[in-house]
């Protein structure tokens, strides 16, 4: 895809950067820290699509021209919504809620243009089914640190997590962290209506 002016990542996750790069675009990283709370009022797609905009609206205050990513994922079960692991605790309870069930993934992003703030938001959800995972390998896994930068405390795509996952139901990338499809459409969409206005 042609872009039109500068690119920027507002994160440091290099599952977002190396789907970025898979569809053959290579961003800018600025970072985002932001207060992650969620509000138990939304539905995980409205927290992770309200996180993902706060993100991209941060980075973008500080830019002059380009276009600002922001992205955001939350797993889900049962009406409880899981971001990131504090601590090897809360990863260990957050993979024992989830063994043997089936929980929502949403992933939410936001792409916002500078100088004109015109912004596009997206979402996608994805259901997961877990096997029911011994204690010894939760254990296992969560000492290992992997789970401690991931939505629900595991990844799928590049770490033990994948063997705890028997089905998904929904886009495979929107687990690892961007629903590459509708982010592709949705760019394309964005980039157009920019150059008309």
């Amino acid at each position: 895809m042609l872009l039109l002016k500068n690119f920027i990542l507002a994160s440091r996750s290099p599952r977002r950067r190396l789907l970025l790069a898979q569809i053959g675009l290579e961003p800018e990283i600025l970072p985002c820290e932001i207060d992650e709370e969620l509000d138990p009022s939304r539905s995980p797609a409205e927290n992770a699509t309200s996180l993902a905009l706060q993100k991209a609206k941060t980075v973008a205050a500080g830019i002059s021209w380009g276009i600002v990513l922001g992205a955001d994922t939350i797993v889900a079960l049962d009406g409880h919504m899981l971001g990131k692991p504090i601590d090897h605790d809360d990863a260990v309870r957050m993979l024992a809620m989830l063994s043997g069930r089936t929980h929502t993934v949403a992933t939410g992003f936001a792409l916002i243009d500078r100088p004109s703030d015109r912004y596009v938001t997206g979402v996608e959800e994805t259901r997961v089914t877990f096997r029911a995972i011994p204690r010894n390998e939760i254990d296992e896994y969560v000492a290992g640190g992997s789970p401690m930068d991931k939505a629900g405390a595991y990844g799928i795509q590049d770490d033990y997590g994948a063997v705890f996952v028997t089905r998904v139901e929904g886009c495979f990338y929107n687990v690892v962290g961007l629903p590459l499809s509708r982010f592709y459409s949705t760019l394309g969409e964005f980039q157009r209506d920019l150059s008309k206005s």
